[in-house]
């Protein structure tokens, strides 16, 4: 199977999870993209849902799925969402395409987070991919600063924007041993509104794209 057929599996591996008229979070990334496809063919039988970033609610709007903000709803039934890197523990390193707060905050709103991966995304141990972390524009170098202190290679995403207006900072070379705490220690740091580490509120379920189908963990 192809990198891409895999995506395709696990997005419609997803859907046996999703409930009639459930208010469903929908995360970033390709194989998101695959995701809202898959939900597009029973968006008859959800309530709504819930995006987590401008590009996904744009993919959302074109294939004509109702939306609703999180700001109208008590909770998410499910929340549907990738990983740059995953491990079998189900922690995972998210925000390579810039929406990782906008996804915590719909990962921590939901009942249940499934996250959709191929194979390529598991880990031993997280950090092989660089950990985003979202950053005040005013308060850039200062954290910089402090993520170098902690042993890490902080590069400025340069160009970028995130939805909320804020920079990414791309923290290379961190060894997460040991994620919750990571996760929480920099989002500490004066001047992050949030990081690419999920452990504090992992997923609830992998679904993993392989050559032999689809595993659960």
């Amino acid at each position: 199977m192809t990198q891409d057929d895999k995506k395709r599996a696990a997005a419609a591996a997803a859907i046996a999870h999703i409930a009639d008229n459930a208010v469903v979070g929908v995360g970033s990334g390709t194989t998101v993209h695959r995701f809202i496809e898959e939900l597009a063919r029973i968006k008859g039988r959800i309530r709504a849902a819930v995006s987590s970033s401008e590009a996904t609610t744009s993919l959302l709007r074109s294939n004509r799925i109702a939306l609703l903000e999180l700001n109208d709803v008590t909770e998410l039934d499910v929340y549907i969402d990738g990983a740059d890197e995953a491990t079998r523990h189900r922690s995972l390193v998210k925000g390579g395409g810039g929406a990782l707060t906008r996804e915590k905050i719909l990962a921590a709103a939901s009942r249940r987070f499934v996250c959709i991966i191929d194979d390529s995304k598991i880990v031993d141990v997280l950090g092989r991919f660089p950990v985003a972390v979202e950053v005040i524009p005013m308060a850039r170098s200062f954290v910089g600063r402090e993520l170098a202190k902690r042993g890490g290679q902080p590069v400025l995403r340069a160009g970028y924007t995130t939805d909320n207006g804020n920079l990414i900072i791309d923290v290379h070379n961190l060894k997460i041993l040991d994620p919750p705490r990571l996760e929480s220690e920099l989002n500490q740091i004066p001047g992050v509104v949030s990081n690419g580490i999920f452990a504090r509120r992992p997923a609830d379920l992998l679904l993993i794209a392989t050559d032999q189908g689809i595993e659960p963990v």
